[in-house]
């Protein structure tokens, strides 16, 4: 008996995540279309619905167009019955965004950063949530949660393992966080919240097979398959910023040598300049004003970012590749470089339905991808309890 009243909850929970869904998908949309489209009968459409009417998560709206007989009362999804907290931990900044349930930024707050330790990032970036949530507007559920992404190898019970770039190993953020604000936490490395972001807002929602390449002062690269984020086995795939495209090359952060972010990342690009302490915004701005130096480095680095996109092209057959992070606000002169090298190094069969694309989200797509992480997370364990 227990375990017929056990599925019978399951299968309850699953058709309200369904319904759910389906008005999250289509709003505005009646319960005769929900019906219709999901094949679950009337009533117990009507009936999930009421309750998720009661929980605030739906809220109807004026009768929709009528197909014969009473005009229907719509249904929406209510993106503000809460709020999440997405994070983007760079090696030389931190953005952190409040976003209602749909993923739209409500307020915002970027820092740049000089300290990379732990116990200085840690700060800034509790700091900057606390200043979030006391800005949140009023709201039934308030934070349902707290995403972040990290530029490093991250583990399932979020521990960043290694993040060569900020220097941390071994670092217990989600704990370290969850204690501070007793919200749940996701922590995920920043390319697969990049391309997430990118999946769900940006470039990529009308793609299934996509990689992102996250192009910071290091890179990453966040894989989509059949429309599914792939972690590989333990979670940490996509490194591809140190596969090695010269032999015993240039040493790396990471400790090996020849690593394609050595000589087609931001710090590459900053380093192979002549010029004392530039930016990336100063050598845009010198590149704007037809800089020949700037547009010269830029090209370096677009020929060696093409190398790399080169073998992930050869590798995976993507129908997509996005390009995002801060390198993608340097799109004007990285694009026909990178297309220049796919041409002259890419297999013709894998060059013919690929797209390359820049990031529509800007520098965003990481703090957008693991806030709807947040979100996701808070739907799945927090409201479809039947």
């Amino acid at each position: 008996m227990q375990t017929i009243t056990w599925n019978q909850q399951v299968v309850k929970r699953n058709n309200k995540s369904l319904v759910l869904q389906m008005i999250m998908e289509k709003e505005p949309v009646s319960r005769a279309d929900i019906a219709q489209i999901t094949g679950l009968n009337k009533a117990t459409v009507s009936s999930l619905v009421s309750e998720l009417l009661e929980e605030d998560f739906v809220y109807e709206s004026g009768p929709g167009e009528s197909s014969g007989g009473r005009r229907p009362v719509l249904l929406h999804f209510n993106k503000t019955a809460g709020f999440a907290v997405g994070i983007d931990i760079g090696v030389n900044y931190i953005l952190s965004v409040l976003t209602d349930l749909k993923g739209n930024i409500i307020i915002e707050k970027n820092q740049a950063v000089e300290d990379v330790s732990f116990t200085s990032v840690f700060q800034l970036a509790t700091s900057m949530v606390r200043s979030l949530l006391k800005e949140m507007p009023g709201s039934r559920y308030g934070a349902v949660g707290i995403g972040i992404g990290v530029p490093g190898i991250v583990d399932k019970a979020g521990t960043v393992l290694l993040a060569p770039n900020l220097g941390w190993k071994n670092i217990s953020l989600k704990q370290a966080f969850e204690e501070e604000f007793h919200l749940p936490v996701i922590i995920e490395n920043e390319a697969n919240s990049g391309a997430y972001g990118e999946k769900q807002f940006g470039a990529g929602q009308t793609y299934e097979d996509i990689i992102y390449i996250s192009a910071g002062i290091g890179i990453g690269a966040g894989i989509i398959l059949k429309g599914e984020l792939f972690q590989g086995k333990n979670g940490y795939s996509g490194e591809m910023g140190h596969m090695i495209i010269e032999a015993d090359g240039k040493k790396c952060s990471c400790g090996s040598r020849g690593c394609w972010e050595v000589y087609a990342s931001e710090h590459a690009l900053l380093s192979m300049s002549q010029k004392e302490k530039l930016s990336l915004e100063t050598l845009i701005s010198r590149a704007e004003k037809q800089d020949p130096e700037a547009i010269e480095l830029f090209k370096k680095v677009g020929v060696y970012l093409g190398i790399g996109i080169n073998n992930i092209i050869n590798t995976f057959n993507p129908e997509q590749i996005i390009i995002g992070n801060r390198l993608a606000r340097a799109k004007k002169w990285l694009e026909q470089p990178i297309s220049d090298t796919i041409q002259s190094h890419t297999l013709p069969f894998h060059q013919k339905e690929v797209k390359l694309h820049f990031s529509k989200l800007s520098s965003y797509s990481a703090a957008l991808g693991v806030s709807a992480f947040a979100v996701e997370d808070f739907i799945r364990t927090g409201i479809i309890s039947a």
